[in-house]
């Protein structure tokens, strides 16, 4: 055993010499002495050197975008642009889907059973307190009445700064069925004579215009703060989808439509981000 082993490492550690010699005057030119070990050596760690410069060619020149499945860095950047928009695109799409799901849930009057419980508890609350007889003071109903008549048209209040928001009055007319939340009446009903001229209460962009088989020719007014208008029963209408319209423009004007009327005039609704108002709280129609 031990002399294969000898013979092995003589194999490797033996010494061979190279030679360059002039073909025409065998004068010997250059000489060198290497054994196996050596010439292995060198081999390895020339290849070590190589496949470490390579790499760090490729990995910071401009190269590596001939690779194949190795992206360039436009192309890296139009994909996270891409990205970028996608997200935003979604948010917008959800954004419109809750704005579909409001105007969906305005037009048809329906409300979630959450909701409906919050509105009748703050409604139960206000009829409480109306029953209660608190005998103010003389200087308390001042009071009162003063503040009354500072917020009794502003639907906007902040916590640092008040925003007055002022609606025009769509029509003059007789309330023949008020607000109630009871009733599920989220509305009021101002009758007046057929084919009265119905005006925007305010600014805004008309989100749906058209017909509804219980409601007949309905409106619906998109505003800002999250304020929707809506008009029902009406004879015709004068504005379309997306139309801009301003504050006292003529939207449609009164009439009979709809399965659920007995004579002409104007249902009309305030909703304030998805919850109902009472529109007498904030327009006088007479």
């Amino acid at each position: 055993m031990e002399e294969p082993k000898k013979k092995y490492r003589s194999k490797w550690r033996s010494h061979y010499r190279m030679v360059v010699l002039n073909d025409d005057t065998f004068e010997e030119r250059f000489s060198l002495k290497l054994n196996r070990l050596n010439v292995f050596v060198v081999t390895m760690v020339s290849a070590v050197i190589l496949i470490t410069l390579t790499t760090i060619f490729i990995a910071f020149t401009p190269v590596r975008e001939f690779i194949p499945g190795y992206s360039s860095s436009e192309l890296r950047n139009e994909t996270t642009a891409l990205m970028q928009e996608t997200d935003s695109l979604k948010i917008r799409l959800a954004l419109n889907e809750q704005q579909y799901d409001r105007i969906k849930m305005v037009l048809k009057g329906d409300i979630t059973t959450e909701e409906y419980a919050r509105i009748d508890s703050i409604a139960q609350v206000e009829t409480q307190i109306s029953l209660q007889d608190f005998a103010p003071s003389k200087e308390d109903s001042l009071l009162r009445e003063e503040v009354a008549r500072e917020d009794k048209y502003n639907v906007l209040e902040g916590a640092k700064a008040r925003t007055n928001f002022v609606f025009f009055k769509p029509l003059r007319g007789s309330i023949s069925n008020g607000f109630s939340v009871r009733d599920k009446h989220y509305a009021v009903d101002v009758t007046t004579a057929t084919n009265t001229p119905i005006k925007a209460a305010a600014a805004g962009t008309v989100v749906f215009s058209g017909w509804s088989a219980e409601t007949g020719y309905t409106i619906l007014l998109e505003h800002t703060y999250g304020l929707i208008t809506v008009y029902k029963h009406c004879g015709t209408l004068l504005k379309q989808q997306n139309d801009q319209v301003l504050a006292g423009e003529v939207i449609a004007s009164v009439g009979n439509t709809g399965e659920l009327t007995n004579g002409p005039h104007l249902h009309f609704e305030l909703w304030s981000n998805g919850y109902p108002l009472d529109p007498t709280n904030f327009i006088n129609f007479e």
